[in-house]
């Protein structure tokens, strides 16, 4: 049996709700998610925020929001990508947890509006992550930060693309990352993980619906098995900047998140992983209904982030 708080309760009758959305286009499930009202209180205040774009290797602007907290920088950077199955997303649906993660944590962070699919279908999503993290490495002055200490990160899809921008860093020598942080990652596209039967259906993300964008998101076949795409089919793990991944309880990426943590931790990376009891897919960006566990999982990361920092000093 499911073990459900009363706030993933609550966020699952709004599913109950909603129309089967892997029976639908892509541009209907986005306008869809976008006639439902946002409640709740004016998110909380940073020192500042910044709009912006930046260039891609073809030429496409990308937009990034920046945000900044209270102090003196040069600040630590927190590259976020958000969720949404590659296919939704943007820099709203996120904006209310990056106020709170730059506060938590004292660090810039800069949000990251990738091109989605299947209009653009990997790598061009990755690509945009990555060509943000080498922007932000080459400009640390405009935005006030310490790109010896860079963090990628993001949830859901957005945890995908993380762990992809560590593994392409890796692998063409690129921009230092101090670490990275996947919140419910996508690290497979098999599905077919005992959490993926146990909450195949019910609980946010339908295994059906986890298919569809998956479906969405690949070119063909052979990108099932591709490690940019499904990081856990990557035979060497090793080398990768240290992590630490959230699974949420009752979620079907729940067991393919612990998964990649432990074949992180074989390969010899630093790695914590931690099971958020009670919680469903999507919590971490839902601040109406989560507000608290957003806190509580922030501080965990932000405990994980200092640690790593401090043993990189002391070397």
């Amino acid at each position: 049996m499911a073990n459900l708080n009363e706030q993933s309760k609550v966020y699952l009758e709004m599913f109950k709700a909603m129309p089967d959305l892997s029976t639908m286009e892509p541009n209907e499930v986005r306008a869809l998610f976008k006639q439902i009202p946002i409640v709740g209180e004016r998110p909380e205040d940073v020192k500042e925020v910044d709009n912006r774009t930046i260039p891609s290797k073809d030429a496409y602007e990308i937009p990034i929001r920046i945000y900044k907290p209270e102090g003196q920088g040069p600040f630590p950077v927190f590259i976020y990508y958000h969720g949404g199955g590659w296919v939704l997303g943007d820099l709203d649906l996120v904006d209310a947890t990056c106020r709170i993660l730059t506060n938590e944590t004292k660090r810039i962070v800069v949000s990251v509006d990738y091109r989605l699919a299947p209009e653009f279908r990997y790598p061009t999503p990755l690509e945009d992550c990555y060509n943000a993290l080498e922007w932000v490495y080459a400009n640390p002055i405009e935005i006030d930060g310490d790109v010896t200490n860079m963090t990628v990160g993001g949830d859901s899809a957005g945890g995908n693309l993380a762990a992809a921008v560590s593994m392409l860093a890796k692998d063409r020598e690129g921009p230092p990352i101090k670490a990275q942080v996947l919140v419910y990652p996508v690290t497979n596209l098999s599905y077919d993980t005992s959490s993926y039967h146990e909450f195949a259906k019910g609980y946010g993300l339908d295994r059906s619906l986890m298919e569809w964008f998956g479906q969405q998101y690949i070119r063909d076949e052979d990108d099932y098995y591709n490690p940019y795409i499904a990081p856990l089919t990557c035979e060497d793990l090793s080398g990768l900047p240290p992590a630490i991944v959230f699974v949420a309880e009752n979620d079907v990426l729940r067991d393919e998140g612990l998964a990649y943590a432990r074949r992180l931790k074989e390969a010899g990376v630093k790695m914590d992983a931690k099971l958020e009891l009670g919680m469903v897919h999507g919590y971490f960006t839902n601040v109406v209904l989560f507000e608290d566990r957003i806190r509580s999982t922030i501080k965990k990361m932000n405990h994980f982030l200092e640690e790593v920092s401090d043993k990189a000093l002391e070397k």
